[in-house]
């Protein structure tokens, strides 16, 4: 019998696992698919390997703008980009191996299916089946691409994020519907490699969870590398029938019909909770999400659930943080509660997003008394020499405290700078010690200062 079993080897469920071996739990993992899960397979891993074959195309095309020449044309070769894509998720797989080895977790390869309290059973590839019996079972399943009724993913012409991965060819057009994280990256992706693309969303903005500025900013910086970006723009209908989807959007102006050779479906995720035997167990479920405590035991002693298919962020971060505070505290240790208050997202398109606790609106709707501090990247000295002078840095700031409510940068390396206001938001920083606190010139993140000073009244560089 094992202390601990952990279903699913994602970014939630590896992390248990190594940190239940830690703690001197027999700890095995039982994963379908490769180690690593989506997030290292097919998500966050293998996109920003994608991401950063287009910075670099970019790099080589604007040369000049640096002082060197190229000679000959310049041409994105996918087969390799994607090649390199994933053989740095590979890589990474067979890293988790390792770790997995070294903290002597022992891998089940199959399905896994809880049949009752401490035993689940696993269905091999062969589809021989066997039983595993642990004092504490860990569901960190995760999830898989979500599709519109009317537009179900078919892996051709209606694809999801796994295709959009590895293209064998570039379409000429592509509508992404959806402007989240993925879709956001996808469009930005596919389009600076020149295809035609039109980010699609039905709300107000884009990214829609980030602070309206931040929204308006990306949505420039998309339309001025040609993308064409629609907002509060609800797709009725996708018509496969021809050799190109022809979507019917209605808009505030009307109704109009897009035409794309593909269209990549971005519209969310749904939890992997099917046939994982919740119900033989009697393990409450709530609106398509394992209900939870505050240290993701469920109703049912003795088996937890982390991850996506909880209702909490759906970010590979927030997974791996509560794998840690759930076996810590089946541990027996005094772990705190996750402050969901605190959590930093990401988007790294180009110009990137980072950002974390709440945006302007947020505070507006809450009654806050705030005031706002924001430094444009064109004032930057870094931002001048690197080249990349779109974004800014905004800070919402409680005025009565002064405690610092939310970050939101956009701009190039900001997924780099978020890091530390989340550390700061948890030692309760105050704007005014941000501005006090030297920042090395010249760096992107001089602009975190800068802010703070402006939401004083006491800016230097602008």
């Amino acid at each position: 019998m094992f202390d601990l079993v952990v279903v699913g080897s994602g970014p939630g469920g590896y992390v248990a696992a190594i940190r239940a071996s830690q703690l001197g739990m027999n700890t095995a993992v039982i994963e379908r698919s490769e180690l690593g899960g989506i997030c290292l397979n097919w998500g966050c891993i293998p996109t920003k390997a994608l991401l950063k074959s287009v910075q670099a195309l970019h790099y080589a095309q604007h040369s000049a703008d640096y002082g060197f020449e190229i000679n000959g044309e310049i041409k994105p070769d996918l087969a390799k980009i994607v090649e390199r894509s994933r053989g740095v998720s590979a890589n990474m797989s067979r890293g988790i191996e390792y770790l997995f080895k070294k903290n002597k977790i022992t891998v089940i390869s199959g399905t896994g299916k809880i049949l009752e309290k401490g035993k689940v059973e696993v269905t091999a590839a062969d589809n021989t089946k066997s039983a595993v019996e642990a004092k504490n079972i860990i569901i960190a399943t995760g999830a898989r691409a979500n599709s519109l009724p009317f537009a179900p993913v078919d892996g051709k012409k209606i694809i999801s994020y796994r295709q959009a991965l590895v293209p064998e060819t570039l379409p000429k057009s592509l509508a992404v519907i959806g402007s989240g994280a993925i879709g956001s990256e996808f469009a930005y992706f596919y389009r600076s490699l020149g295809v035609e693309v039109y980010l699609i969303e039905y709300l107000d903005n884009i990214v829609p969870l980030e602070d309206e500025e931040v929204s308006a900013q990306l949505s420039r910086s998309f339309r001025k590398m040609g993308m064409k970006v629609l907002i509060s723009a609800q797709v009725k209908s996708v018509d496969t029938s021809g050799d190109i989807c022809k979507l019917t959007v209605q808009t505030k102006k009307g109704e109009e019909v897009i035409e794309a050779e593909r269209v990549l479906s971005a519209v969310g995720i749904v939890s992997n909770i099917e046939n994982i035997g919740l119900e033989e167990a009697g393990v409450e479920v709530q609106r398509g999400k394992i209900k939870v405590d505050s240290f993701y035991e469920t109703n049912v002693k003795g088996i937890y659930a982390i991850g996506d298919v909880i209702a909490t962020p759906a970010l590979a971060h927030v997974a791996s943080a509560e794998g840690i505070c759930c076996v810590e505290k089946i541990a027996g240790l005094n772990p705190e509660a996750i402050n969901y208050d605190n959590i930093p997202g990401c988007t790294y398109a180009s110009p990137e997003i980072g950002s974390v606790g709440i945006t302007e609106k947020a505070a507006k709707e809450k009654g806050i008394e705030y005031k706002i501090g924001k430094f444009p990247f064109t004032a930057s000295g870094k931002a001048a020499a690197a080249g990349d002078k779109d974004g800014f840095v905004k800070l919402v700031i409680d005025a009565k405290t002064d405690k610092v409510l939310g970050v939101h940068m956009i701009g190039a390396n900001v997924t780099e700078m978020v890091s530390g206001i989340v550390v700061a938001r948890n030692l309760g920083v105050k704007a005014s010690d941000l501005m006090h606190s030297i920042h090395p010139h010249p760096t992107m993140s001089e602009a975190i200062m800068e802010a703070a000073a402006a939401s004083h009244g006491e800016v230097i560089h602008i």
